[in-house]
């Protein structure tokens, strides 16, 4: 059943659950099951030729988070508004939790062990601070925005996972709030020149913060800057890694024919350099293949937010692609040697159960917003309404 032209604004926000479950757009969920299909075929040639492990359990998170998308799709874009703040602190709690009752692993105290699954809520904050800031600013006017007072809150927003974030340490998941969140800012209408005037204070700050950095994170850096220094250390991982993109060619050796992932020489080809794993088995045309479909959710994404008439629905929108996109950019350039090496897996293909939950948690409030469009909101909410 498929809504006419002519539906009324009061008519769609009246739409039963089963005129809302039409409502969602099925060829964003074709290009979200691609991505996900792609990266169940990585991780199947990743233990070499077997579905245990990773696959298997990429399948089966897929499909709870398909489940979680559709719910929260389905769910009236006003109840996510009122909640965003409660959801918020849920999720800032979790971090604070981490500090106090966290599991290590690699080094980083980063999870929390619920039996079934181990929780990164670094991972979650990701999303919900896109839902509070939109929350924050739904209520803002155009006007108010300009003034610093105003840009308080939403700084704590970010500020705070940050900190906690970093404390783990996790310098990149800590760097995409701090861009994301700024991302949203800007498109909130924060004018430049704040902007200009924070990155001025970064350089500034530069060494000072340099200072503070582990031992491994400045290795990092350094290894970014001249790899061939350590090619044997810190410098192996990116050394093979270019040596996997450049040996794929154009059509790449085959499936289940990579010869530096299958010799073990790729390192975490589960999930951080899973892409690297993909374009020596597919070459160019496989790489390009997967960012296509990456690009078109990118679109959706965008256009959902355009499509919107309620502020809360384009800036949540907006964030979640824009949260979407870092995860595809930092990944990738990664892997290319582009920028240093940092834990950031590429989106719904890389091994990682909270990731992929709360990606798929993101795009349910963004199909939401597509489901909600015409739903008036007015920007002084108090909670009246589903």
């Amino acid at each position: 059943m498929t809504m006419s032209a002519g539906t009324s604004a009061f008519d769609r926000q009246q739409l039963t659950l089963g005129q809302k479950f039409w409502q969602i757009r099925w060829f964003f969920v074709l290009l979200l099951i691609a991505a996900a299909g792609t990266g169940v075929a990585m991780l199947y040639s990743a233990a070499n030729a077997s579905f245990e492990p990773w696959a298997i359990r990429h399948m089966a998170r897929f499909g709870i988070g398909l489940g979680i998308m559709l719910a929260v799709a389905m769910t009236d874009i006003r109840f996510w508004l009122r909640h965003a703040y409660a959801i918020y602190l849920a999720t800032l709690a979790l971090l604070v939790a981490v500090e106090v009752m966290g599991s290590v692993g690699m080094g980083a105290q980063r999870w929390i062990d619920l039996g079934i699954i181990n929780l990164q809520p670094s991972e979650l904050m990701k999303v919900t601070l896109v839902l509070a800031l939109a929350r924050y600013f739904h209520g803002v006017t155009a006007e108010d925005v300009g003034r610093l007072s105003v840009l308080l809150v939403p700084l704590v927003l970010i500020a705070a996972p940050a900190a906690l974030v970093l404390r783990q340490p996790d310098l990149g998941t800590a760097l995409m709030l701090l861009l994301a969140g700024g991302l949203v800012l800007f498109t909130a209408g924060v004018r430049l020149w704040k902007f200009a005037l924070v990155a001025a204070g970064a350089l500034i700050a530069a060494p000072i913060a340099w200072q503070t950095l582990h031992d491994y994170q400045r290795t990092r850096v350094l290894t970014f800057l001249a790899p061939e220094t350590d090619p044997l250390g810190a410098g192996y991982h990116i050394i093979q890694s270019k040596i996997a993109l450049g040996s794929g060619g154009v059509f790449g050796k085959g499936f289940l024919g990579g010869t530096q992932s299958h010799l073990n020489f790729l390192p975490e080809k589960q999930t951080d350099f899973i892409f690297t794993m993909l374009a020596e088995e597919f070459g160019l045309v496989g790489g390009l293949g997967l960012l296509g479909v990456y690009v078109m959710i990118l679109a959706y994404g965008f256009a959902i937010a355009l499509s919107s008439r309620h502020h809360f629905g384009r800036l949540l929108a907006v964030g979640v692609t824009i949260t979407f996109f870092l995860y595809l950019f930092i990944n990738v350039a990664m892997v290319m040697g582009l920028i240093p090496v940092v834990g950031v897996p590429l989106p719904l293909v890389s091994y990682g159960g909270t990731a992929m939950l709360s990606l798929m948690f993101g795009f349910g409030l963004m199909m939401s917003v597509w489901v909600h469009r015409d739903v008036p909101v007015p920007r002084r909410f108090v909670g009246d309404g589903p």
